[in-house]
């Protein structure tokens, strides 16, 4: 049926070692895309939730915190803690500016505490008008 072969046995066994070593790195692909699934699987099943509120901190001693985040908000920095919801409302009451992006004043309803008064219509033609303030 498959006559294309060689006819003498020394090519005969050089294309067999030759598919003997492509059958070998084949299946050492196989493996190695097989172990990569199974790692990448077992770290989706274990990765911790993210949390439900977080603090980006500051720089310098103390690393005060600087503004509260939702915890999937993706514009929070790399210095961040994760806090409750009781402390993020706490946070939040008492002037800590809360993101603009997840707007977590108004997930927790707790709105017009830490952003500056919307403007007036006249406010807004001015601003447009002379750019922003220096």
């Amino acid at each position: 049926m498959f006559d294309d072969l060689p006819p003498d046995l020394d090519r005969l066994r050089t294309l067999r070692v030759w598919h003997a070593l492509w059958l070998r790195r084949i299946d050492t692909k196989i493996a190695s895309l097989e172990q990569r699934q199974a790692e990448e699987e077992h770290g989706r099943r274990v990765r911790p939730e993210p949390p439900e509120w977080i603090v980006e901190l500051g720089i310098g001693s103390g690393r005060p915190p600087v503004q509260v985040h939702a915890g999937t908000c993706h514009m929070a920095g790399r210095r961040r803690q994760p806090i409750g919801r009781d402390e993020a409302r706490r946070l939040l009451a008492t002037g800590l500016r809360a993101c603009t992006h997840c707007e977590p004043d108004t997930q927790l309803r707790i709105t017009g505490l830490s952003r500056a008064p919307p403007m007036t219509p006249t406010a807004r033609t001015l601003h447009a008008e002379r750019g922003p303030p220096r």
